[in-house]
């Protein structure tokens, strides 16, 4: 199965959980969905690391475990409130269902496709301290830009030379280095204004 595929099943998995608990919390079904959760998390954690995604792949991916992560919390809190019982009085309007609080609110409409501000999609980012024998990192850093460049509309990405742009992070790296006393450079591909930018900062620890 591919990134993309993959992805979709998260997607789809965490669509068919929200339904699960909802059914669970409404009192059509007597156990909460355990299983179909830990399919979630294993997916999760698969992805958690890989440097193998392309900038869009890797957006998807964050606003589908930033989605995840809000209403896992409301999950939580709901079994809790389940199995103890209200101690607070806002723990009332989360027992009640049909009863949305405002972050399950924001949680359902990005679920829809509409993107709170608190699921920005965290940007991509590698830690290079030798352009020249890190070369996978430096390459998978290029084609990061390419991507986040292409996705943006910017038709010039296509004519982007990979030597040029080892030469410039060589160059930046070890300027940077250099005026920090640092070990390692930290560089991200950011989305700004609709405009991509490589950002470079020394890495101190």
């Amino acid at each position: 199965m591919t990134v993309d595929e993959e992805l979709n099943q998260l997607e789809d998995f965490v669509r068919r959980l929200k339904i699960e608990y909802d059914i669970f919390f409404g009192g059509g079904s007597k156990k909460p969905p355990t299983d179909l959760d830990w399919r979630v998390q294993t997916l999760i954690k698969k992805h958690s690391d890989s440097q193998r995604m392309s900038f869009q792949q890797r957006f998807k991916y964050n606003s589908i475990t930033q989605r995840y992560a809000l209403f896992s919390d409301l999950w939580r809190q709901k079994l809790k409130i389940k199995e103890e019982g209200y101690r607070r009085p806002q723990d009332a309007l989360l027992g009640v269902q049909g009863v949305r609080t405002a972050e399950e609110r924001a949680a359902e409409a990005a679920l829809e496709g509409e993107t709170p501000a608190s699921a920005e999609a965290k940007p991509f980012t590698v830690h290079c301290s030798d352009a020249d024998s890190e070369h996978d990192k430096v390459q998978s850093l290029f084609q990061a830009m390419m991507d986040a460049r292409k996705a943006a509309g910017d038709a010039a990405a296509a004519n982007a030379n990979f030597d040029s742009f080892k030469a410039f992070v060589k160059k930046k790296t070890e300027q940077i280095r250099k005026d920090y006393g640092c070990h390692a450079v930290e560089y991200s591909v950011e989305l700004e204004g609709g405009q991509v930018r490589l950002k470079a900062k020394a890495k101190t620890s």
